[in-house]
C-alpha cells in the first residue's frame, strides 16, 4: 500500500553523513524535502545532489531541509560527496542517509519491484512542518530530477497552506494566483485586498497575497 498525500510520514532512526538522526526530532518543525537515489557513484544522482547542495540558501529561504537518502554506506557516501563537491564546485552540506537494509526505503515505498527489485526510484516527498506529506513526485532511475520544478511546488504548498488559494498552470512565484471556490464573493475584499479579477464565477484571480 502505497504512501499518499495527507498521510503521516514515517518516523526512522538512521545513521547519516552528519551523524545518527531521528527523524520526527530533526525535522523540528521545519518543511522537509526526502528524496531517494538508487546508488552512491551514480551519474545522474551525482549532479542531482551537486544541485542541491547549490540551491542550499533556495532551501533555507523556504524553511526546508533536505534529506537525501541511499542504499549504501556512511563510508561510501563520505567518499561520494567528495566527487561531487569536486564536480559541482560546491559544498554537500546536508545529511545523506545509509539504508543498506533499504528499511527506509521500503517504509517510504522508494523501491518499485517492476522497475527494480533492489535499487530505488527517484523519489521526492515534500513534507509539512505537520510530518504529513504534502506532494510526491517520482521520476524513472534514468531521469534525472528538475529542480526548479521542485522549488515551485514548495512555493505553492507553502502558500496554499495560508491562503484560501491555489496555482494555475504554470504558477511561478510573484504570479496571480486563484480564488478557492470555498470563498465567497463577498469575503474577498477583506481577505484579499489587493483586489481581483473574475473570468468566470468559478475562476477568480488574485495577486500573490504573501508577495
Amino acid at each position: 500500500m502505497s504512501l499518499k498525500i495527507g498521510d503521516t510520514a514515517p518516523d526512522f532512526s538512521a545513521e547519516t553523513t552528519l551523524g545518527k538522526i531521528d527523524f520526527y526530532d530533526w525535522t523540528n518543525g521545519r518543511w522537509v524535502i526526502l528524496y531517494s537515489h538508487p546508488a552512491d557513484y551514480t551519474p545522474i544522482c551525482t549532479t542531482e545532489l551537486g544541485r542541491t547542495a547549490q540551491l542550499k540558501d533556495e532551501f533555507e529561504k523556504r524553511n526546508t531541509s533536505v534529506l537525501a537518502l541511499s542504499v549504501d554506506d556512511v563510508e561510501s557516501h563520505r567518499g561520494w560527496i567528495k566527487d561531487i563537491n569536486e564536480t559541482a564546485n560546491t559544498q554537500v552540506e546536508f545529511p545523506i542517509i545509509a539504508d543498506s537494509d533499504k528499511t527506509i526505503a521500503n517504509a517510504y515505498q522508494m523501491i518499485h519491484e517492476n522497475a527494480s527489485s533492489s535499487v530505488t526510484v527517484r523519489t521526492v516527498y515534500f513534507i509539512g512542518p505537520d510530518k504529513k506529506i504534502k506532494a510526491t513526485i517520482t521520476y524513472p532511475a534514468s531521469t534525472g530530477r528538475n529542480f526548479a520544478e521542485i522549488l515551485r511546488v514548495l512555493d505553492s504548498l507553502q502558500l496554499t497552506s495560508e491562503f484560501s488559494v491555489g496555482t494555475p498552470v504554470d504558477w511561478e512565484d510573484g504570479q496571480e494566483v486563484v480564488i478557492s471556490p470555498s470563498v465567497g464573493n463577498e469575503e474577498i475584499p477583506e481577505r484579499f485586498p489587493k483586489g481581483h479579477r473574475e473570468v468566470k464565477p468559478y475562476l477568480r484571480y488574485t495577486p500573490q497575497p504573501n508577495k
